[in-house]
C-alpha cells in the first residue's frame, strides 16, 4: 500500500471517529430526502486542529505540480472556506521563504448554494492559478457554480479539491478533482418514500 492509500484510509477512518461521517442512522436531509448516512462538517471544523491535521495529509496526497502551481486557494463558506484558508497556510509553510504568498479568497453565499464573489477577492483571482476546497462533494454543483466565479473574475480553476467525497456527483466542474478521503453512500429516499419511516424509525437527532 502507497503512502497516498494509507493516508486516505487514515482519514476515513478518522471522520468516523470523529463522528463526521454517520452512518446507520435515519437522517432527514431538510431537502426532501431522508437516508442512512450523514457527512456533518461542523464537527470537521469544532476543534481547529482537527482539520489543521487533516489539511496536512491532504498536501501529502495531492500531486506536487498542483501544489506548485496553486497561486489561490478559495472556498465556499463556511466550510469549504475554512479548509480552503487552512490548506492555503499550510501549503505556504512548505514552500520557500522566496515564493510569493499563497492567497485565499471565500465565496460568500445569498442562501440556497448562492454564490458569489465580492470584488475585492474577485480582483485578487484575476490572471491567478486557483485551487477549489469544500469540506464535502455531494452533487458537485456547488463546485460548478465556483468554477464559473472564478473564470468570470479572470482566474483559472486548477482543480477541485474536498476532504470527503460522496461519489454522487452530477456536476462537473472542467478540472480534475480529488479527494482525501471517499464513501459511497447506500441510495436515498423521497420522505414519503422513505421505508425507515414506514418501519416507524425515528429521525436520528444529534
Amino acid at each position: 500500500m502507497s503512502r497516498r492509500d494509507d493516508l486516505r484510509q487514515q482519514a476515513l477512518r478518522q471522520l468516523q471517529e470523529f463522528e463526521v461521517l454517520m452512518r446507520n442512522g435515519h437522517f432527514d436531509y431538510g431537502n426532501g430526502y431522508h437516508g442512512r448516512v450523514y457527512l456533518n462538517p461542523h464537527r470537521l471544523f469544532r476543534h481547529p486542529s482537527t482539520i489543521w491535521r487533516l489539511s496536512q495529509d491532504f498536501l501529502e496526497v495531492l500531486p506536487g505540480d498542483l501544489l506548485e502551481k496553486t497561486e489561490v486557494v478559495a472556498g465556499p463558506v463556511m466550510g469549504g472556506a475554512l479548509l480552503a484558508h487552512t490548506l492555503a497556510g499550510l501549503l505556504d509553510g512548505r514552500r520557500a521563504l522566496t515564493h510569493p504568498p499563497c492567497s485565499f479568497a471565500p465565496f460568500s453565499s445569498r442562501g440556497d448554494h448562492d454564490f458569489f464573489l465580492r470584488e475585492f477577492y474577485a480582483r485578487e483571482m484575476s490572471g491567478k492559478r486557483v485551487l477549489i476546497a469544500d469540506d464535502v462533494r455531494n452533487t458537485g454543483k456547488t463546485f460548478e457554480r465556483c468554477a464559473n466565479l472564478v473564470r468570470k473574475a479572470g482566474g483559472t480553476v486548477l482543480a477541485t479539491v474536498e476532504i470527503c467525497d460522496r461519489l454522487e456527483a452530477v456536476a462537473d466542474a472542467g478540472v480534475p478533482n480529488f479527494a482525501l478521503a471517499e464513501y459511497k453512500a447506500p441510495e436515498n429516499y423521497r420522505a414519503a418514500e422513505c421505508p425507515m419511516c414506514k418501519a416507524g424509525e425515528a429521525i436520528t437527532s444529534f
